[in-house]
């Protein structure tokens, strides 16, 4: 039987898809189907009624309606994925009770469709000095400027996330919450600032938001029991694999003013995968010499236990200062409660001052111990000290090898930093133990970090740009091993910076092989110590400035890694300035350009 446009009350086009799809339809989904226009007649037209031709068929037999679901929208910005993860395990449990979940990153969400959601949850990290992440900007501008809709019949909920160590601690979510309420949305639950150690405060937040959405169950259907979603692993952030060391050897030559470590690891039964782009997350542990020292600067023994969560886990003081809570970085919020335990008069007027640069620049390189000793002696208890204190954020390292090459280990490469600051060395905490205290044969605790802003592009044959100095190399080590593992001979440039090349050409043999090879196809690099005149990444770009317009008009992906505050800046602008010089575009145009390649995922950054 074939439809015609002439006896039916449909128009050519309508009677040509139903044609084209009825025929292929088996009679049970012609059933369901019939049951699912029933429903939506029945239902009315408003516009709050809200059907979804995915909304969960389980309990339903043929002919019978489907129920309908509330939708619900997610969308997050994310830098480094931990926004993305606490997105897609919101939608996880949200669809186990029920409703329908649209999840989105705001990278490739039409923002214009903003005006027609009714329930957001909105999921948003702060970058760098109160930025928002590099895929939420464009929604970011959009939300803030003048074409933002009326948002009326909007529920929304904001989960911020941020380091409490920055002036502008979870600004971006700030901004968002006020911008959604000026726009008419009523919040769900109140917005939540989540500092590093987010897990327990992102729970209760997404707890809240359920518990307040099943309030209002006119249209929620009992949804059938939720398989749980594949795991590649049952190792987590919140549960680590303690991954063997299987070398860990100093990449710099004799005389270099750094050390550069390669770490090897193995993966062997943790059920790790991982792609390139990806990051281990490895939580450290504190040098034992400083926590002795504040232990005896605050007269307590260490042996008394403590809490360390919100569970009421507990440890030795001792071992809590050492495996589970930072104290080698100073907060505000975390000054802030400590002068509560303080008689001294130059903490409570630090804090009052209305100077911000004063109180920035007392905590710059700071620690726990400084604290004590300039404002103590603190009348608080371990248990009462404790408490105030954040947990050990894990420290986030590029993966360096492909997963395609060697799916049993993992390669790292890590930067040991030392340095003097306020009359005492200081040393960073996972880069130091990992530089010194860890030997082939021990264990570190990780888990994979995934990072889908920093990823090949899908198409092979894709040309690609890569701007790593230093340890920013470290993906595009993973980036041509995968190539290699793969095949892939298409067109790749890598811009490498360090400070000499006799001792700080990192991985130098490796990258000379897979260009004789043809899995690099061009290298350029900059040593900055080796002239009169230092010379780094962006001067090697300007260098070649008409070769690295051409691979953008050819379609090229752009990768930039390594130090956000100065490298990726300059390396931006100068970027800006070779698409307006070779271009022939104002500044403008050239801004406009690279904000074209960041929404074709042609324009990547993994920065820090």
């Amino acid at each position: 039987m074939t439809l015609q446009s002439t006896n039916s009350p449909f128009n050519e086009q309508q009677v040509e898809l139903l044609n084209s799809l009825l025929p292929s339809l088996t009679n049970e989904q012609k059933q369901w189907l019939s049951g699912y226009m029933m429903a939506a007649t029945t239902a009315g037209t408003g516009a709050n009624q809200e059907h979804d031709l995915n909304a969960g068929t389980a309990g339903t037999s043929p002919g019978q309606a489907p129920a309908v679901k509330k939708q619900i929208t997610i969308l997050y910005g994310s830098q480094t994925g931990n926004g993305q993860q606490l997105a897609e395990e919101a939608k996880r449990q949200l669809e186990g009770d029920g409703f329908a979940v649209e999840l989105s990153s705001m990278h490739t969400y039409k923002a214009k469709e903003l005006k027609t959601v009714h329930r957001l949850l909105v999921i948003v990290s702060t970058h760098g000095e109160g930025e928002p992440p590099d895929n939420a900007m464009a929604f970011h501008e959009f939300l803030m400027g003048r074409k933002a809709p009326k948002l009326n019949d909007l529920q929304y909920a904001v989960l911020a996330l941020g380091d409490s160590s920055y002036e502008f601690y979870c600004e971006t979510g700030k901004q968002f919450d006020q911008r959604l309420a000026e726009l008419g949305g009523t919040a769900i639950t109140p917005r939540v600032d989540c500092d590093i150690d987010f897990d327990e405060d992102a729970t209760t937040w997404l707890e809240a938001v359920r518990s307040n959405l099943q309030t209002d169950t006119a249209e929620v259907v009992q949804a059938t029991p939720q398989l749980e979603l594949k795991q590649d692993s049952n190792y987590s952030r919140t549960n680590p694999f303690h991954a063997e060391i299987l070398e860990n050897i100093c990449l710099n030559g004799q005389g270099s003013l750094k050390e550069t470590r390669h770490l090897e690891l193995s993966l062997e039964g943790s059920g790790f995968q991982f792609k390139p782009g990806d990051s281990v997350g490895i939580y450290p542990e504190n040098d034992e010499q400083l926590v002795d020292a504040l232990l005896s600067e605050l007269n307590y023994d260490g042996t008394e236990f403590v809490s360390i969560n919100k569970k009421g886990e507990q440890l030795a003081l001792k071992e809590a200062l050492t495996k589970t809570f930072e104290i080698t970085i100073v907060t505000k919020p975390v000054l802030e409660k400590l002068a509560a335990f303080s008689s001294s008069k130059k903490v409570s007027t630090l804090l009052e001052s209305a100077n911000k640069e004063e109180l920035q620049a007392y905590i710059d390189r700071r620690d726990l111990l400084d604290v004590v000793r300039d404002f103590g002696p603190f009348k608080a208890t371990s248990t009462e000290f404790a408490s105030v204190l954040r947990k050990i954020p894990p420290r986030l390292y590029s993966i360096a090898s492909s997963y395609e090459a060697e799916p049993d280990e993992v390669h790292l490469t890590v930067s040991a930093v030392r340095y003097d600051a306020h009359g005492r060395p200081r040393a960073g905490v996972c880069s130091v133990q990992c530089a010194e205290r860890k030997k082939p044969g021990d264990t570190l605790p990780i888990f994979i970090q995934r990072n889908d802003n920093f990823r090949l592009p899908e198409k092979q044959d894709t040309p690609i740009i890569m701007v790593g100095p230093g340890t920013g190399v470290a993906p595009y080590r993973s980036f041509i091993e995968e190539r290699e593992a793969l095949g892939t001979t298409s067109p790749a440039w890598l811009f490498f910076g360090d400070q000499h090349f006799t001792t700080d050409f990192l991985y130098q043999l490796d990258w000379q092989r897979w260009l004789q090879e043809g899995f690099l196809t061009k290298m350029d690099v900059a040593f900055s110590r080796d002239g009169v005149e230092k010379v780094y990444v962006q001067h090697k770009m300007r260098e070649h400035a008409s070769e690295l317009y051409q691979w953008l008009e050819q379609g090229a992906a752009f990768y930039v890694c390594g130090d956000e505050k100065q490298m990726a800046k300059d390396v931006h602008d100068t970027l800006l300035a070779i698409i307006e010089q070779e271009g022939n575009k104002t500044a403008e145009q050239s801004l406009a350009y690279l904000t074209e390649m960041q929404q074709q995922n042609r324009y990547l950054r993994d920065v820090y």
